[in-house]
């Protein structure tokens, strides 16, 4: 943390950015941070929950899809071996909980706080921001253990990592756009939360998580590509960490587009909405 706070500081001095964005981003920081100390308080463990969660995930993927089952993949220049389909699988899982864990919390972001809504001077876009980075940033925990076994079992570790932080930007701005959608709507109609359960159960089986996409129909294919950003994500993932090659170029742009249209699109509903906030709470 003090390695980012001093490299915040250079940045003041470099980037042409004014004052009032940059203590927003240093309270956008803080009440990261605040959440996650929050969420594992008291616990003997502390912060190395989200550790030990994902890497339990990951092994018993691994173990049952790999192992017990001996699920086998027929994905071109991916090294096939005992271990693949569960570091498939929790490839594509990675950026999922990512988001769908973000997107869930962030949409209780506004009525969880009330004391926060009711201070004039609180800038409250940043309250759907704080659930979908802490989820993130957990999130990095399993990328890290991920890219680690990935190395391990195959002995390579790809260059396209590096290309990782700009389909992060594509996650980001998804998610973040619909978490200030639904937060801002939350406000107002209270059921929002519980219809996002069964949305996202059915996202899920639309979003080829635990199939490979090659299982849907030709025709149906493109449709799911274009029209799903997480579609494109969870493919870019699977192809900078396991393969080393991206092969949905196209896919991710057009993902990329309609999540930045999605985060222009909630931001300003959450915008326009925000002046009744501390009448409704």
């Amino acid at each position: 943390m003090r390695v980012l706070i001093a490299k915040s500081g250079r940045l003041r001095y470099i980037l042409p950015i004014e004052e009032g964005w940059w203590i927003k981003f240093d309270l956008l920081r803080t009440l990261v941070r605040r959440d996650l100390e929050a969420r594992y308080k008291g616990s003997v463990l502390g912060n190395l929950w989200p550790l030990l969660n994902q890497l339990s995930q990951l092994l018993i993927y691994t173990y049952v899809f790999s192992v017990v089952l001996k699920v086998k993949l027929s994905l071109k220049d991916l090294p096939v071996n005992k271990f693949t389909f569960g570091l498939w699988l929790f490839a594509g899982l990675l950026p999922w909980i990512a988001f769908t864990g973000g997107l869930m919390q962030s949409s209780s972001s506004v009525i969880g706080q009330p004391n926060l809504v009711k201070k004039v001077v609180f800038p409250l876009a940043l309250l759907p921001l704080v659930p979908v980075l802490s989820t993130f940033i957990e999130s990095s925990f399993g990328l890290a253990l991920l890219i680690v076994f990935v190395a391990l079992t195959s002995h390579t570790l790809h260059v396209t990592l590096a290309l990782l932080p700009l389909v992060w930007l594509t996650q980001l701005l998804l998610t973040a756009g619909l978490g200030y959608l639904a937060a801002g709507l939350t406000v107002f109609l209270r059921d929002i939360p519980q219809s996002l359960g069964v949305i996202l159960n059915l996202w899920f089986y639309m979003t080829p998580l635990v199939y490979q996409a090659s299982a849907i129909p030709e025709r149906w294919r493109n449709w799911v590509f274009w029209l799903n950003p997480m579609t494109a994500i969870v493919e870019v993932y699977r192809d900078m960490i396991l393969i080393g090659e991206v092969r949905h170029w196209v896919e991710w742009g057009v993902s990329t587009f309609i999540a930045a249209i999605i985060f222009c699109t909630g931001f300003l509903l959450y915008k326009r909405l925000r002046p009744a906030f501390a009448d409704v709470l």
